[in-house]
């Protein structure tokens, strides 16, 4: 196990364990250096391809799943379609090279937590898997700017209103809580939280906690609270 690093005062004994699938070989081994030299983050298995990334995803329950998008065999947005159906608690962090539009959709609707390119510093990425563990939402600002005007535009269409408590609990998980915290400053039990969050999915068009969150600022209905690399 890795001793933590004086960089990270919250690191504790139990490290984030990270499965890194990703097609070059040499993006992977930079990628796991710097996550690895963090002291809080163990890379505990690699993959090469998205099916050998679902079987070691399987075997190994790692705590998140970093993931390229154009991968042989399955594409990160497939694995993490897969993920959120077989292991919905594994948090997926896409870290790529694309920013562009469809592939930032398509991933925040498959589930994913997290869309960081890989031009992003080393720093920024080792908080981004940190952000994506404590069940938090995290986009590269540009990602974010991209995602605010694709869903600018989309303000127009109807949308079903939501209780004030799902706009708390809405809130709350945008400010990175998780339903756990979320709970307990409520006063109600995870599961309550839980299908607060699924109605608003429902009402919203979203399939996912970054995606509701971002779609309801973008609409006025929650402050913008949603954690993005500015905030690392």
């Amino acid at each position: 196990m890795t001793s933590p690093s004086p960089n990270n005062p919250e690191a504790n004994s139990s490290p984030i364990r990270v499965l890194l699938a990703d097609d070059h070989a040499v993006v992977r081994a930079g990628i796991r250096q710097f996550l690895e030299h963090a002291g809080d983050i163990e890379v505990v298995a690699e993959a090469d391809d998205g099916q050998m990334a679902r079987t070691l995803l399987d075997s190994h329950r790692p705590d998140v799943a970093v993931l390229d998008i154009q991968m042989p065999q399955a594409s990160g947005i497939e694995v993490t379609r897969w993920l959120r159906a077989n292991h919905p608690e594994i948090g997926v962090l896409v870290l790529t090279a694309y920013d562009d539009d469809p592939y930032v959709m398509a991933v925040l609707q498959a589930g994913a937590n997290g869309y960081v390119l890989k031009t992003a510093a080393p720093a920024e990425i080792i908080q981004g898997v940190r952000d994506v563990n404590e069940g938090k939402s995290v986009l590269d600002p540009a990602i974010a700017a991209k995602v605010m005007a694709q869903l600018a535009g989309q303000r127009e269409q109807s949308v079903e209103s939501l209780t004030d408590r799902e706009l708390e609990v809405l809130s709350l998980a945008g400010k990175g809580h998780t339903n756990k915290a979320i709970g307990v400053q409520l006063g109600i039990s995870d599961r309550t939280v839980q299908g607060h969050l699924a109605r608003t999915y429902g009402k919203l068009q979203a399939s996912s906690r970054t995606e509701a969150v971002m779609r309801a600022v973008s609409l006025g209905l929650i402050a913008p609270n949603v954690v993005t690399d500015d905030d690392i």
